[in-house]
């Protein structure tokens, strides 16, 4: 059974950051990949970051050094640090578990989703 927890959001002002943790659960070999999506109100979702197996990580162009992604496999948690945050990374923000990616369609397990508020 994987179960995906997500905690950290909360609101803050533009230039601010904010650190996302997700703790994970059941997590077994076939997941290849595991990320952060986020969906804004009236908008579809969105990938923003993602880790493989191996250690590589992708980042969407929005969000590209301002945002890390990383994973701790001995405390099993997926952790994402946003910093200079801006209005329009306002979203709810998910963590998933999955195949290698961006599409939201590749990843099978979703975490309860997470709010984030830029203003």
């Amino acid at each position: 059974h994987v179960q995906l927890v997500e905690s950290g959001g909360g609101s803050v002002q533009p230039g601010g950051a904010l650190r996302l943790s997700c703790a994970y659960s059941g997590v077994i070999s076939f997941i290849s990949c595991m990320g952060w999506f986020r969906q804004a109100p009236g908008k579809e979702a969105e990938g923003v970051a993602m880790i493989d197996r191996d250690g590589i990580r992708n980042y969407a162009a929005a969000v590209k050094g301002r945002f890390t992604i990383s994973k701790d496999t001995a405390e099993n948690t997926l952790d994402l640090q946003m910093n200079s945050l801006q209005p329009e990374d306002t979203a709810i923000y998910y963590c998933a578990a999955g195949s290698i990616s961006w599409a939201d369609t590749a990843y099978k397990y979703w975490g309860q989703g997470t709010q984030v508020t830029v203003s």
